[in-house]
């Protein structure tokens, strides 16, 4: 069983190239970041095509702690490892992990933690990489490498020089990627494995917190509470949305083909503003939600821009959009939804912890 939507990830199952899963078949896959909101859809794809396709695929999740994960994800607990231990210095789970994903991040306030940790946890799972025989190793990276986008720039490329300021503590984040994206070609240049890169832009779907600094959640979790869509600032900032269903076939295509040491931008490239967002949001409710918009667009000031280009993606590997920003998030409404009916039965079900192996490091 599967807490995200089976429409999806029979897309991702039907979308995704055979060579990819033909790659992954009977292989042991090591991931970091599983109870995050991009590890969770690669981990339930790989499982659900296990179950479609008998392919023998072994997930491994690294966590901080086994047992929360276990009584957090029991849908999935019990179908795969879990290796307990924290991203800087767990213990290397022992065999060959052919295929390793890294998407962890540490959360810090304190600007010198937030980067360091965040390096820290990328060497120690590339030296994990390094002793496990593994061939290919995908970094998911994010545009914030790239800094402010231009306004005049209409979309971003992998070429594009720009990065986050030096001296401004506010870009740890960005500055962690870019220094982890640089270990990663450091350690494809001394020992050999296939170190590929994705650039993460900002994605809808299922699963994506409601409470965070995510704009498609906020407005979502606004509808659903039946209050007004609140747009903290003019509404004018320009974004795109690349629904979770195709992030997951994009990550999993760039793992076994993508060109080792070579960023690959996945996102939409369909630009909306906020605005037009909390419009979108406001129909796929299927009620008429109000929009409040907290500031007044200063004339003459051009709207901040975060765009990428996928052309690479598209060319070198055929990757496409596939689910359209109003389907993804009446995807998300119907998700929440039947969540929501399905918490209070989850109460009463005991958990079966029983078939779950729990690795300690």
């Amino acid at each position: 069983m599967s807490t995200l939507p089976e429409q999806d990830l029979l897309h991702i199952l039907e979308n995704t190239a055979p060579t990819v899963w033909n790659a992954l078949a009977g292989s042991h896959v090591f991931i970091t970041g599983g109870t995050g909101f991009v590890g969770r859809w690669l981990v339930e794809s790989l499982l659900y095509a296990n179950h479609k396709l008998a392919l023998e695929i072994s997930p491994t999740v690294l966590t901080r702690n086994g047992s929360h994960y276990l009584l957090d994800f029991p849908e999935t607990a019990s179908r795969i490892n879990v290796c307990e231990g924290n991203i800087r210095d767990f213990r290397f789970p022992s065999g060959e992990f052919p295929f390793i994903i890294h998407a962890a991040v540490e959360q810090s306030p304190k600007p010198a933690d937030a980067l360091l940790v965040n390096l820290e946890g990328t060497r120690r799972v590339l030296e994990f990489a390094r002793h496990a025989a593994t061939q290919r190793f995908l970094y998911t990276s994010s545009g914030a490498v790239y800094g402010t986008q231009p306004v005049n720039l209409s979309h971003l490329t992998e070429q594009c020089a720009g990065s986050s300021a030096s001296y401004d503590p506010t870009t740890a984040y960005g500055q962690a990627k870019r220094a982890s994206e640089f270990l990663c070609a450091a350690y494809l240049h001394q020992y050999g494995f296939a170190a590929t890169i994705a650039r993460l832009f900002a994605f809808s779907g299922p699963g994506l917190p409601l409470d965070r600094n995510f704009a498609a959640g906020n407005f979502v979790a606004d509808a659903l509470a039946d209050r007004p869509i609140s747009i903290q600032s003019d509404g004018t900032s320009v974004r795109s949305y690349l629904y979770a269903a195709d992030m997951a076939v994009w990550l999993l295509t760039i793992l076994v083909n993508g060109e080792p040491a070579r960023p690959y931008n996945v996102g939409s490239n369909q630009a909306v503003s906020i605005a037009e967002l909390a419009q979108a949001v406001s129909r796929a409710s299927g009620e008429d939600v109000p929009i409040q918009i907290a500031c007044h667009t200063v004339h003459g000031q051009l709207p901040q821009r975060y765009v990428p280009s996928v052309e690479r993606a598209q060319m070198e590997l055929g990757l496409r959009q596939l689910v359209s920003l109003e389907d993804g998030l009446q995807r998300m409404f119907c998700f929440e939804r039947e969540r929501a009916e399905r918490a209070l039965q989850k109460l009463l079900q005991p958990t079966d912890l029983k078939h779950t192996e729990l690795v300690r490091g």
